[in-house]
């Protein structure tokens, strides 16, 4: 285990993640949550009957991390390839004599730090999930205020037709409520793990389908039927919801970044003094897509080092469980940090809605092609409609090319193609479904 105070962390890591989520993931944090599944493991054998009630309250007496510490734990656990078997040592020793035998009673080290990891995430995400329902709240509003708000849409990087700033909001909001419904699913479901030395609860008897019931309850984590010590379906489905929130943050992070671009200047990030060079005075970087888009950028090869992990041999990996441990703990630091700047850049983003009529008009007209043809296609036939439009669109002015053209002229007048090219008539049912995203939204909060 890592000191938590290295220079690179002071230096560095506050730019990838955000204190309310990595306070939970601290080495004191890990300890404890170790700490909690030996007095859940005391407390489930007494509640079963295998020990004393007085002998689980002695054992959980001295389950405080400030009693221990870590950077002490993590040298001695080079020995033991973990750090449960130095701190099994030093509880067993801290106890009174009478409660020796019953610390880790039945269990392995993958049983606690499987179950601590587990309560870990699961604390880290009270405050994560908190941190993304302020960012969709943020991405609802954006949605509400500029359902009608016309603009450009790109396709491959080109301007191609009308769309609303509203339906691209929404559009961030649809990918932060599935991911944030993902998550929360997966966090409720993850279990704690009880299994023994080899999976078969041995060290409980009979009593070892109650001893897990037991200890999932103690620890507020689901109870599995099995072991799972080689199964990490659990894990995948948790880092898998981990990296959709990536995704869907960095989505909108790229988005920003694009439109806050300097030619383009449709949105910028709010929050005063934030932005700024080094070098050039007049510089307002978009900071929060940046370190966004960086986040979603390290995400996939974390994900890939824990599903690589996952094909593990027989009863006990060599190797695939402890690659897992700190690319876990990443992956939600990454996410809370990742959470908070979508947070803070869309609650703070500033819309242009000017610039982006201006941009909408800056090619005469050419976006409106595809409505042009589509009203021609009824008489022309829709391949002929479309090289019509096509050879229109080569002209210096599109509206000029399309009232020169005779077949254009026989079967639309002025009005229908002043019509057609009126960027508000072609925008489908995007207002429908900006609605029906905040309908979404609304019953998925309320």
């Amino acid at each position: 285990m890592r000191p938590s105070s290295s220079p690179s962390e002071a230096l560095l890591r506050g730019l990838s993640g955000t204190p309310e989520v990595d306070v939970e993931l601290d080495d004191q944090r890990l300890l404890q949550a170790m700490l909690d599944v030996e007095a859940a493991l005391a407390y489930a054998g007494a509640d079963v009957g295998l020990l004393p009630a007085a002998v689980a309250d002695e054992i959980a007496r001295h389950c405080r991390a400030d009693r221990y510490d870590p950077a002490a734990l993590g040298a001695a656990a080079d020995a033991a390839g973990n750090p449960v078997v130095p701190l099994v040592r030093q509880l067993t020793a801290a106890v009174a004599e009478p409660a020796r035998p019953w610390v880790h009673h039945g269990a392995t080290s993958q049983d606690v730090l499987d179950s601590a990891l587990a309560l870990v995430v699961t604390r880290a995400a009270v405050p994560l999930l908190g941190l993304l329902d302020t960012a969709t709240d943020a991405a609802a509003g954006l949605a509400r205020a500029h359902r009608d708000t016309v603009m450009v849409a790109r396709t491959l990087g080109q301007q191609a037709a009308p769309t609303t700033f509203g339906l691209k909001a929404a559009g961030w909001l649809y990918g932060l409520d599935a991911a944030r419904t993902r998550l929360a699913g997966a966090c409720a479901a993850l279990p704690a793990q009880l299994g023994g030395a080899v999976g078969t609860l041995a060290g409980y008897g009979p009593a070892g389908p109650a001893m897990v019931r037991r200890f999932a309850d103690r620890l507020g984590l689901a109870a599995s039927p099995l072991p799972w010590h080689t199964h990490r379906q659990p894990l995948l489905d948790l880092a898998a919801a981990l990296g959709g929130l990536l995704a869907a943050t960095g989505k909108i992070a790229l988005d920003v970044g694009l439109l806050a671009q300097t030619e383009v200047a449709e949105v910028t990030e709010g929050g005063e003094g934030r932005g700024g060079s080094s070098a050039m005075p007049h510089k307002r970087n978009p900071v929060d897509s940046v370190l966004v888009s960086a986040a979603a950028r390290r995400g996939p090869g974390l994900l890939g080092t824990l599903f690589a992990a996952a094909t593990q041999e027989h009863e006990r990996a060599t190797g695939g469980w402890h690659a897992e441990w700190e690319p876990l703990l990443e992956l939600v630091h990454l996410t809370g940090g990742a959470a908070a700047r979508t947070a803070r850049m869309l609650t703070g983003l500033r819309v242009h809605p000017q610039r982006m009529r201006a941009n909408l008009d800056a090619t005469g007209g050419l976006l409106l092609a595809e409505a042009v043809a589509t009203r021609l296609a009824p008489a022309l036939g829709r391949a002929a409609a479309h090289d019509l439009v096509a050879r229109a669109a080569a002209g210096t002015s599109f509206r000029a090319a399309l009232l020169a053209e005779p077949e254009v002229r026989a079967h639309l007048s002025v009005a229908d193609v002043d019509a057609a090219l009126d960027p508000a008539g072609w925008l489908g049912s995007a207002g429908e479904l900006v609605d029906r995203a905040l309908d979404r939204h609304q019953r998925s909060t309320g």
